[in-house]
């Protein structure tokens, strides 16, 4: 036994991080496995004739506490790894993958799920259980139950496979990140840098031991750099670093992992029954099918390109004039950028970030969280965390019933994957009246405070740490019976809107007066600035909307579409063809380092982003045509989106808030892309 394999002694049964040693985690995996395997044992020599209760729900909670330590597990191998952690993640991979199988390919207890299946027309199921054995139902089907033994076999060895090849993929663009660093000792080469990047750059030199400045790969550190520092020379050598990580035919390349990650795929969708991989995705998901996102993503750059294509002229024209910049390059594409917003908008992330002090941002949050959905955050130091940078908070409602435990890591450190995400140490459930509250984690890297200032966010850290705040709201605000059903345990394309809705609020003058105060003397953000951040919102939009485009395109070139990948690099150069606006850097290439498809969850689901914007922006229409704060439509969309997690199909759930479908025509009229 250990500490793992118990249900924790600790407040709230919160993780007991400071007492887990990493020497832990195998020996518990192994435990929990067998001992989750004997409480699915007890579902299968049950001699009842099968029922909804002891089978699908019996099932659903089964493997708690295996649940708990994955979740424990691999959110630290994402937020505080070491090379221990991903050898212990190698070897425990293949181990839950095999448990998974045993489980979806298990004939006898597949019997029992399709018995229950079968008769679901004569059982009296409440509108969750009846999603609940659907998605278990499918969970089996879409996982191998209907195929024969030796198919069965295949499938296992395609699912191990894949469980190595994405952390292989993950670790090493990690490792391409942190084997990066730019030294600079002549202070002529950082002109134009701005006085609190310098000095996050002098502390990272002073703590390797070195004189002079140190930039890295880190989002904080790399940003700053590609968008303010006037030695092109040097932006060229950072970005091209940044953009060559896992494409250097070295230990850490990942060309082949691509090429075989996409190989395993569509072998697998093919096995299962499906024309790609793709195809096997979507079923699962709002949009359907490979065809309907295609033409989705080609319907908004059809409106997009056009926009993109006069604004990057423009830019052209603008960096020309300048500095006599004949072509744009990719390294110069922030900077110009940059200047042109001063110019034409007199405003810079320099301007504002005095006025986005990180706690004051986290605050504003908090208080926006309370005026909508009726909860509050209170900090508390008695809850267990795995490094000082994280705090954590008591979230609960007016009448002080605890609504969730809240975990907040802000600060990029060396074991630590760049990026922003929300996760989950806890998922919400009901069992024998009781209603398990979750326990919620917001993951960023955030510049860091200095010797001599607070962490003052630039404007799109401070949308991030909405963006991440909106699906911990989604998980914090769960209310379902099952535990696979709650929270963001949603259709993927689906996911993307609470996050994506809560970035609004960053725009709305009533909204920034509750945070946006000066550091140093308090004043609140001056109106004519939140004027001209809601002007330069839609800023060169059509590019971005091109980026993102050009993102969702290249997912599905890779999985939508049946393919012999002979070279990564001119497979993506391909795929990016109706999306290019920089010349192609030859010793670049993105797909080496996209892991977002290769290592996270968005493989065939890249194009989410945009659909939810879609839905987001049709969403706070509905809150700007009743009042940002208006109570009435903050509860329709606690009820209806945010409690019910996965119970209910999205479009349903979107339509009992909103009372109709979502129009593109509002994400189109917010990017200006259309009058």
């Amino acid at each position: 036994m250990t500490i793992l394999t118990k249900k924790f002694n600790t407040k709230y049964t919160t993780a007991p991080f400071s007492k887990i040693q990493n020497k832990d985690f195998k020996e518990s995996f192994i435990q929990l496995i067998a001992s989750s395997k004997e409480e699915i044992n007890q579902i299968i020599i049950n001699t009842e004739n099968p029922t909804f209760e002891n089978t699908i729900e019996a099932l659903d909670f089964t493997g708690n506490q295996l649940d708990r330590v994955s979740s424990i597990f691999f959110n630290l191998n994402s937020a505080e790894t070491s090379e221990e952690m991903q050898k212990i993640a190698q070897e425990v991979s293949p181990l839950l993958t095999e448990f998974s199988n045993d489980i979806t390919l298990n004939e006898d207890l597949f019997k029992k799920v399709k018995a229950v299946y079968d008769s679901k027309e004569s059982l009296e199921l409440s509108i969750e259980q009846q999603t609940l054995l659907d998605k278990k139902y499918k969970g089996f089907v879409r996982n191998g139950a209907l195929l024969n033994e030796e198919q069965k076999k295949k499938l296992r060895e395609i699912d191990t496979q894949l469980a190595k090849l994405k952390l292989t993929f993950g670790e090493n663009v990690l490792a391409e990140t942190n084997n990066y660093q730019l030294h600079i000792t002549n202070e002529e080469d950082l002109k134009g840098l701005p006085e609190g990047a310098k000095e996050a750059a002098a502390s990272l030199a002073k703590s390797k031991e070195l004189e002079g400045w140190v930039f890295t790969l880190d989002f904080p550190s790399y940003l700053p750099f590609v968008t303010y520092v006037e030695n092109r020379a040097l932006r060229k050598e950072i970005s091209i670093a940044a953009g060559k990580k896992a494409f250097q035919n070295n230990q850490f390349d990942n060309q082949n992992n691509v090429k075989e990650i996409v190989r395993l795929r569509h072998e697998r969708a093919t096995l299962l029954g499906y024309p790609t991989h793709a195809h096997f995705v979507l079923e699962e998901r709002m949009a359907q099918n490979p065809e309907k996102v295609i033409t989705f993503l080609n319907d908004l750059l059809d409106k997009a390109k056009p926009a993109a294509e006069k604004e990057f002229a423009e830019l052209t024209v603008f960096a020309k004039e300048l500095d006599g910049i004949n072509q744009l390059e990719k390294w110069d594409g922030a900077y110009y950028s940059e200047k042109l917003k001063q110019k034409l908008f007199n405003l810079d992330d320099e301007k504002l970030k005095p006025y986005f002090k990180l706690e004051n941002v986290l605050k504003g949050a908090f208080t926006i969280a309370e005026k909508l959905y009726g909860i509050t955050f209170k900090e508390v130091f008695d809850i267990d965390k795995y490094h000082e940078d994280v705090q954590t908070f008591e979230v609960l409602d007016f009448e002080g019933n605890l609504v969730s435990i809240f975990y907040t890591d802000f600060f990029p450190r060396k074991g630590k994957r760049n990026g922003a995400w929300m996760t989950s140490y806890k998922s919400q459930w009901i069992k024998d009246g009781i209603n398990e509250r979750p326990h919620i984690s917001n993951v960023c890297n955030f510049t860091p405070p200095t010797p001599t200032k607070p962490s003052l966010l630039t404007f799109n850290e401070v949308t991030t740490l909405f963006h991440e705040f909106g699906h911990g709201l989604h998980g914090m605000l769960a209310n379902t019976t099952y535990p696979s059903l709650s929270g963001t345990s949603v259709y993927w394309d689906f996911v993307e809107l609470p996050s994506q809705v809560m970035e609004n609020w960053c725009y709305e003058p009533e909204a920034l007066a509750l945070f946006a105060k000066h550091y140093v003397t308090g004043e609140i953000i001056p109106q004519e600035y939140i004027e001209k951040i809601k002007e330069s919102a839609s800023f060169l939009e059509g590019i971005a909307t091109m980026r993102q485009l050009s993102f969702g395109l290249l997912d599905m070139a890779y999985h939508g579409k049946v393919q012999t990948i002979k070279d990564v690099k001119s497979f993506e150069e391909n795929a990016f063809e109706n999306t290019k606006l920089y010349p192609d850097v030859a010793e670049n290439c993105m797909s080496t380092s996209f892991s977002h498809i290769f290592q996270g969850g968005y493989s065939s689901g890249y194009y989410s982003y945009k659909w939810a914007e879609v839905l987001d922006a049709d969403a706070f229409t509905y809150f700007q045509e009743n009042g940002i704060f208006n109570k009435e439509v903050a509860t329709k969309f606690k009820e209806n989106i945010l409690s019910k997690g996965g119970t209910e199909h999205p479009m349903t759930l979107y339509k009992k808030f909103r009372g109709q479908e979502p129009k593109p025509e509002a994400l189109l009229k917010r990017a200006g892309l259309i009058e």
